[in-house]
């Protein structure tokens, strides 16, 4: 499986609610943020 054929998990944003996608899976019990939320969340 290259790059480019990744699988994407559907997530539900811990912080917005919004509907996202992310390459891993999701463990259960911990937040999982969409892009935006992300970035928001990590700068420095």
């Amino acid at each position: 499986m290259n790059y480019r054929e990744r699988k994407m998990y559907k997530i539900t944003c811990s912080d917005c609610g919004k509907e996202a996608e992310v390459p891993f899976r999701p463990t259960e019990g911990r937040a999982v943020y969409c892009r935006d939320c992300y970035q928001k969340r990590n700068r420095f």
